[in-house]
C-alpha cells in the first residue's frame, strides 16, 4: 500500500518553506534544501566561518525555517512542529532525497532551471517515488522532456496556493504520462492527509483558478475604464455584495503582489495562440505603469492602496488612477449595494446586486457575465468539470460561488437569454444542455446532485467521509428542533446536535435542546456528535440576553441561565452514551465549555478554542472554571502541587488566551491526549460519527460523578493572585483586569479553603456562579458588554 512517511522540498523560498511547514503540520517530516551560498555574511565572518562550514552551506534552508516562526499568520499549527523540518543544500544532500517517499520542487518559475532539477533529481530516483512541482503555471509535460518514462509516470503537479497552510486548494495536474494510480492517490492524500480541497486540472497554462481568477481581474479593470469607475467603488462591487472575499479586486493585488500578477497574466498571454484571448490577458498600462514604479502593493508599501498617518491617525489612501496621486476614499451610495447587504446568503445578495438597476449594477454584471462565459468556454480545456471549476474559484480565490454555481443562482435559462440578447455568445455545450431541458447545471435526480458531463447528466463527485447536515435535513433526517439548534440522525446509530442560532451563539434554546438530545441520544442511539457546518462552532453565551438582564437588575433571571447552562453541560459529561464535539474555527466561552464537557473533542485543524470572558467582565460561568479545575486535578499527580499546573490554566483564562490551531488548544491543556486533531474540515463530521461508534463498541461508560475534586485552596488562591498583581504592576492588566483576575483566582482554587482540599463539583459551581453574578452587577462589566456587541471587539477599562 503506497504511502509518504517523508518528503524532500527543493526550494525554500516563501512557498518552499511553507509547504515544508504543512507537511509537518500534518506529521510528514521533511528536508529542506537549497542552493549553496556563495558568499559569507557578515555575522559569519565576525564567528570565523568558511563557506565550507555545514551552517554556512545550509543557511538558506536554516533561515527560511527561522522566519516561519516570525510569519504572520502562522504556518505552522504548532512551534515546535518546526523540528521536523531538517535543512539542506542541493550539493550534499540531494542524495538524501532517495530515502523520501515524495519529492516537491519548488524553485523558481522559470522551465529551463526546472527541467535542469528534475534531471539531478532523477539520479536519485527510486521505483515509487512521486515527484510533483509546485508550479503556477508552467507546463507539467514541458519539464519532463528528456526524462525517463518511469519517471515521468511518477510525476506530475501540484499547486499549492498561498499560504499553504491556510488556502484550501490543492490543484492536481497530471502529465502526458502520469499514473493514473497515482493521481487518484495524490488526489486522496492531498484531502485526506493535506486537508486540502484538491481539483483535477489539465496541463494548460494556469490550470484551472488562476486562469479564471486573472481572466476576471483583467476583466474588471477593463468594464471600470470603460465605465469611469475608481478603485475604490470596483472593491465596493467586487467584495461581499458579490460573494467574493472583503479584498474585492485591488485590494487583492495588493496582496498578492502587483507584479506577480502580470507575471500570471503574461504566462497566458504568451501560451495561448486564440488571438482574441491573448487580448484579453493583456495587462493595461495602469498596472504596467504601477510596476515600473516599483508600487507593487503590500509589500512595496503602496499600490492601489497606500497606509499613511495622518495626525496621528492611521489611514489608507486609494489610488486616482487618472492622476496616479493617492487620495482619501470616497464612500459609496448604491441602492444596490444597500440591497445586496440586505439580502440574505451569497446567491440572495448577488442576485441582489445585479438586478440592482443602477450603474453599480450595471458594472456588476458587465464583469460576471464575462466571467461566466469564459468559464464554460474554459470546460474541457483547463479542466474536465464544471465542479473542478467551482471548487477552484471557491478554495483558491475564496468565491462564495464559482462561475457555474453563481449561474445557477442567477437561474441558468434567465441568465443565458440576457447574454444572447447582449451579443454574447455562448458555447455550444451550453446551448445544447438548454435545448435538452435543462434549467440549471446542478441538478438533483433521485437524491444526488448532478452535472453536465458529455451532454449527460453525471454525479456530483463527494469524497469518502464528506457529510452535508444541509442536505440531511432536507432529506427528513432531523429528529428534533427548535430555533437554536436541531437533533439530525446521521445514520448508522448516531445523532448529530447542530447548533444553527445567529452565530451559534447559546442561549436557552440551545441549552435545552442539548439536555433533549442527550436524552434522545440515551434512549434511541449509540452516541451524540456535537457539531455544526457554519462558520464558526459557537462564539459563546448569548451576550445581549445576559446583558439586558444585567442592566435591569434581573438576577433572577441569569441565576436561572447559569443554573440551566450548569444542567446542560453535566448531561453531556455524565451521559451514558459517548458524545464526541467536533468544533471548528471560532470556538470561544460557551463553545469550550460545550467541548470540555464531552467525551472527547476531534477539532478541525483551523479551530480557535479560549474561555474568553474576562473580554465581556466576567469569568467563564457554564462550567469552564469547574472543568478547569478538575483538569488540573486529574493531570497531577495525587501527592504534586496543583498550582504550576493551575497556574497556566489561570493565565490562558485571565488573558483570554486563545489557541491559533486546533494542536496548540491540545498544546495548552484544554484538550486532553486522546482528543485527536481532524486537518480536512469537510471530514470532521464523519471523523465524529467514527469516533462515537468506535467508542460504543469498545463499551463506552460514563465517568463517575466527580464527588470529591482536589483544589488549591487559600494558599493556591494568594499565588494565583499574586501572580494577577505582578502583571498589574508591570501594566500588562488594568485595574478592572485584577479585579476580575481575583475573582478567577478565588473560583479556580476551590475558595478559601485549605490547600488540598477536596470538593464537590456541585461546590465549584457554586462559586463559579457566584462570582460570575456578582460581576455582572458591576458598571464596567456592562460597559465591556456593550462594547463588544457595538463593536465586536474587547473593552481595556
Amino acid at each position: 500500500m503506497r504511502q509518504i512517511r517523508r518528503a524532500a522540498v527543493i526550494g525554500s523560498g516563501v512557498m518552499g518553506a511553507q509547504i515544508a511547514a504543512h507537511l509537518a503540520n500534518v506529521g510528514i517530516p521533511s528536508l529542506l534544501l537549497d542552493l549553496v551560498p556563495q558568499e559569507l555574511t557578515a555575522e559569519e565572518q565576525k564567528k570565523g566561518l568558511s563557506l565550507d562550514h555545514p551552517a554556512v552551506r545550509n543557511r538558506l534552508a536554516t533561515e527560511a525555517i527561522r522566519r516561519l516562526h516570525k510569519l504572520s499568520p502562522a504556518p505552522l499549527f504548532r512551534a515546535d512542529y518546526a523540528k521536523l523540518i531538517t535543512p539542506g543544500n542541493l550539493e550534499d544532500d540531494l542524495h538524501r532525497i532517495s530515502e523520501v517517499d515524495w519529492v516537491i520542487e519548488v524553485i523558481v518559475e522559470s522551465l529551463e532551471p526546472k527541467r535542469q532539477l528534475l534531471e539531478r533529481i532523477e539520479r536519485y530516483w527510486h521505483e515509487g517515488m512521486i515527484v510533483s512541482t509546485n508550479t503556477s503555471g508552467i507546463s507539467i509535460n514541458a519539464m519532463v522532456e528528456g526524462r525517463s518514462e518511469a519517471f515521468r509516470r511518477h510525476f506530475l503537479g501540484t499547486h499549492f496556493f498561498n499560504p499553504p497552510r491556510y488556502m484550501k486548494l490543492l490543484e492536481v495536474i497530471p502529465g502526458r504520462d502520469t499514473d493514473p494510480a497515482i493521481v487518484e492517490f495524490m488526489r486522496d492524500f492531498g484531502t485526506e492527509r493535506l486537508g486540502k480541497g484538491v481539483v483535477l486540472a489539465k496541463d494548460t497554462p494556469n490550470f484551472i483558478a488562476n486562469r479564471i481568477g486573472t481572466y476576471g481581474l483583467l476583466v474588471t479593470v477593463e468594464e471600470m475604464q470603460k465605465g469611469g469607475f475608481t478603485v475604490e467603488e470596483v472593491d465596493a462591487i467586487t467584495g461581499p455584495a458579490l460573494g467574493r472575499p472583503k479584498s474585492a479586486t485591488f485590494r487583492t493585488l495588493d496582496l498578492v503582489g502587483i507584479d506577480t500578477f502580470v507575471h500570471v497574466a503574461n504566462n497566458v498571454r504568451q501560451n495561448v495562440t486564440d488571438p482574441q484571448e491573448q487580448r484579453a490577458f493583456e495587462v493595461p498600462e495602469a498596472i504596467q505603469k504601477l510596476v515600473e514604479r516599483g508600487w507593487l502593493g503590500e509589500k512595496s508599501g503602496q499600490g492601489f492602496y497606500k497606509r499613511v498617518k495622518q495626525n496621528g491617525q492611521r489611514q489608507i489612501l486609494v489610488l486616482d488612477l487618472d492622476t496616479f496621486e493617492y487620495r482619501e476614499q470616497k464612500k459609496i451610495a448604491s441602492s444596490a449595494l444597500e440591497a445586496s447587504k440586505q439580502a440574505k446568503g451569497a446567491a440572495g445578495k448577488a442576485k441582489a446586486l445585479l438586478h440592482g438597476g443602477d450603474r453599480y449594477a450595471e458594472l456588476a454584471w458587465n464583469i460576471v457575465k464575462r466571467v461566466l462565459v469564459y468559464s464554460a468556454e474554459k470546460l474541457g480545456e483547463i479542466a474536465d468539470t464544471i465542479q473542478d471549476i467551482d471548487a477552484a474559484m471557491r478554495w483558491g480565490f475564496n468565491w462564495d460561488l464559482g462561475p457555474f454555481e453563481l449561474w445557477d443562482a442567477l437561474g441558468m435559462v434567465e441568465t443565458a437569454e440576457r447574454m444572447r440578447a447582449e451579443g454574447l455568445r455562448l458555447p455550444s455545450w451550453v446551448e445544447d444542455w438548454i435545448a435538452a431541458g435543462h434549467r440549471a447545471f446542478y441538478e438533483e435526480k433521485d437524491g444526488k446532485l448532478t452535472m453536465p458531463v458529455n451532454g449527460k447528466p453525471e454525479p456530483v463527485r463527494v469524497p469518502a467521509g464528506v457529510i452535508d447536515l444541509a442536505a440531511l435535513k432536507k432529506a427528513g433526517k432531523v429528529i428534533a428542533q427548535n430555533t437554536g439548534a436541531s437533533l439530525i440522525d446521521l445514520g448508522d446509530g448516531v445523532a448529530c446536535l447542530e447548533f444553527h442560532s445567529q452565530n451559534n451563539a447559546i442561549g436557552p434554546d440551545i441549552l435545552t435542546m442539548i439536555e433533549k438530545s442527550v436524552a434522545i441520544a440515551e434512549k434511541d442511539f449509540a452516541g451524540l456528535v456535537i457539531a455544526n457546518q457554519g462558520k464558526n462552532f459557537c462564539v459563546g453565551a448569548n451576550l445581549m440576553l445576559i446583558l439586558m438582564a444585567a442592566q435591569e437588575g434581573d438576577w433572577d433571571e441569569i441565576d436561572l441561565s447559569i443554573r440551566q447552562f450548569h444542567r446542560a453541560m453535566l448531561a453531556l459529561r455524565y451521559s451514558q452514551v459517548p458524545v464526541v464535539a467536533a468544533p471548528h474555527r471560532m470556538t470561544l466561552g460557551g463553545g469550550v465549555e460545550v467541548c470540555l464537557a464531552s467525551s472527547r473533542v476531534l477539532p478541525a485543524a483551523e479551530t480557535y478554542f479560549g474561555l474568553v470572558e474576562v473580554g465581556v467582565g466576567v469569568i467563564p460561568g457554564g462550567g469552564g472554571c469547574k472543568e478547569t479545575a478538575r483538569r488540573v486535578a486529574e493531570s497531577v499527580g495525587p501527592d504534586d502541587d496543583l498550582v504550576p499546573a493551575l497556574a497556566r490554566m489561570f493565565q490562558a483564562i485571565g488573558t483570554a488566551k486563545v489557541s491559533t490551531s486546533g494542536a496548540e488548544a491540545l498544546a495548552m491543556g484544554w484538550l486532553r491526549e486522546t482528543d485527536r486533531v481532524v486537518v480536512n474540515d469537510d471530514l470532521r463530521i464523519s471523523a465524529a460519527k467514527a469516533e462515537v461508534l468506535r467508542m460504543a463498541e469498545i463499551g463506552y461508560t460514563a465517568p463517575p460523578k466527580a464527588k470529591e475534586i482536589r483544589v488549591a485552596g487559600r494558599d493556591g488562591k494568594a499565588t494565583l493572585q499574586m501572580a494577577a498583581r505582578g502583571m498589574w504592576n508591570g501594566g500588562y492588566i488594568t485595574d478592572y483586569d485584577l479585579h476580575i483576575a481575583y475573582k478567577l483566582a478565588h473560583v479556580l482554587a476551590g475558595g478559601d479553603v485549605p490547600a488540598d482540599s477536596l470538593v464537590s463539583e456541585d461546590y465549584l459551581l457554586d462559586l463559579e456562579r457566584e462570582a460570575f453574578l456578582s460581576l455582572c452587577g458591576e458598571p464596567k462589566t456592562i460597559q465591556r458588554m456593550q462594547h463588544m456587541l457595538a463593536t465586536g471587539k474587547p473593552l481595556r477599562n
